[in-house]
């Protein structure tokens, strides 16, 4: 599923700190920088978070030519980008913390900009698009009329979710389901501060004629007004001291891939609260994992042998799926790999255990090639296809996946695991697959090994027998 993001995108940096003296000049603290970070912004968090997901994402949207965009498209290299030109500087928002808590921040480049003109390559993209969310956060982009009337021809075929802003313009009247917070609801509606949600969520579905409209409300939840139906109170859990930025567009984003999935628009807003407030229990924004390049698309891919982009996509059909439904509700990926050849109780054991750390387990399986380079050309024993097989009837197990190289590295930088399993006999530090785990923010754990089982004893035992 290719998921298309429509909207303004900016630079976002981070300067943290701690503070322990005064200037000797002014009454003002000093700050001392510890830590300095950039990402995407706006509509480009929105996509680089589904991108960190596993899903094939593509950003419309229009970037300027200063440095500040050179540094914005570095983070945006796990989407594929459909740009236009802005006319404006590229909007850059400096957060400052010092001593755990926010500080201030600095906003360059946000004056108004003129409304920009979508290139016949943005509207391409989104009369293509197979879901779309609108990230519009009142940069003009969204208020183009041949832009909108885009989105209003392709909502009536696909899922189309608005994440609106309070300076910019109205969803599309299309629209499957708007997303705005409380105090963006009540501006839009006008009515009194203290109306109930319900009656802004069904004032407002009214005037914009959308499908559904959900008001999300914080600790308090969320309230989805959709069609006639009675309005729908959505419950979270409450996450002390969490930073919300970033909250709404994980709501969008996780509502959105839902709402393809399964045209639930209720199932979609109840996951999308909890993924948001998975989100913030996780550290909000601050966790999010580095970009990794956006896979190629296939009239893009060169003819590398063993590039990630060669494993056949059926292999991995199932695990994204199984992934996405995961991420999407805020749970952790677990992976493990192996040869797994003469399926015996120390795997068994393994593989519950590893099961056991997260909400899904992936496995990753040698193909026969890939064996025989490893452990020479007596093995496998067992096929590819049995031993995939084998292990998917597994309880434990959730998906499998047959990759051709020798190193599980590749594959391992499709499903992007929360956590990367191996058995005790290795060292999580000597394994080269820590490193790429880490950094997405993964973690690499060593499992204990089960003495007396191992695949080179029973081959050895049988050989005798035979």
């Amino acid at each position: 599923m290719r998921i298309t993001v429509v909207g303004d995108t900016l630079l976002d940096e981070d300067l943290v700190g701690s503070s322990s003296r005064l200037c000797p000049d002014a009454p003002v603290p000093v700050v001392d920088v510890t830590a300095r970070s950039r990402r995407a912004g706006g509509a480009g968090l929105v996509a680089t978070m589904l991108a960190a997901d596993g899903h094939e994402v593509e950003l419309v949207t229009v970037l300027s030519d200063d440095d500040a965009a050179g540094s914005l498209r570095e983070c945006l290299r796990s989407v594929r980008v459909v740009a236009g030109p802005s006319g404006a500087p590229t909007p850059v928002k400096t957060r400052l913390r010092c001593n755990g808590e926010p500080f201030g921040r600095l906003d360059e480049g946000c004056d108004p900009a003129p409304v920009p003109r979508a290139t016949e390559d943005m509207l391409a993209a989104v009369s293509e698009a197979e879901v779309l969310i609108v990230a519009d956060y009142g940069r003009g982009l969204l208020a183009g009329r041949s832009l909108r009337k885009a989105l209003e021809r392709r909502a009536a075929d696909v899922p189309l979710i608005w994440d609106p802003h309070p300076r910019g313009t109205p969803p599309v009247p299309a629209a499957w389901l708007v997303t705005p917070n409380a105090d963006e609801a009540s501006a839009a509606a006008g009515l009194p501060e203290q109306s109930d949600a319900a009656d802004i969520a069904g004032a407002l579905r009214a005037r914009w004629g959308s499908r559904a409209v959900v008001v999300t409300l914080g600790e308090a939840g969320a309230v989805l007004q959709e069609g006639t139906a009675p309005p729908l109170q959505v419950g979270v859990d409450s996450v002390a001291g969490a930073d919300p930025c970033g909250a709404g567009d994980r709501f969008a984003a996780t509502a959105a891939v839902v709402l393809a999935r399964t045209g639930d628009v209720a199932l979609a807003v109840q996951e999308a609260a909890s993924a948001a407030g998975a989100y913030l229990a996780a550290g909000g924004v601050g966790a999010l994992p580095s970009p990794r390049p956006a896979p190629a698309r296939p009239e893009e891919r060169d003819a590398r042998s063993g590039a990630a982009d060669d494993v056949p996509a059926s292999a991995f059909g199932d695990a994204r799926e199984l992934i996405s439904a995961v991420r999407a509700r805020g749970g952790t990926v677990v992976a493990t790999g192996g040869c797994f050849d003469l399926l015996h109780a120390g795997h068994v054991r393994t593989l519950q255990a590893a099961r056991d750390l997260g909400d899904c387990l992936i496995v990753c399986v040698n193909s026969d090639d890939s064996v025989r380079r490893l452990k020479g050309s007596a093995r496998p024993l067992i096929g590819e296809h049995d031993r995939a097989e084998l292990l998917g009837a597994l309880g434990c197990v959730d998906a499998v996946i047959v990759f051709e190289e020798d190193s599980p590295e590749d594959v391992i930088g499709r499903i992007r695991p929360d956590i990367w399993v191996k058995g005790g006999d290795y060292s999580a530090a000597a394994l080269p697959e820590t490193k790429l785990v880490q950094s997405w923010g993964g973690r690499t754990v060593t499992l204990p090994f089960h003495l007396g089982r191992s695949t080179t004893a029973l081959a050895a035992r049988l050989a005798d027998v035979i």
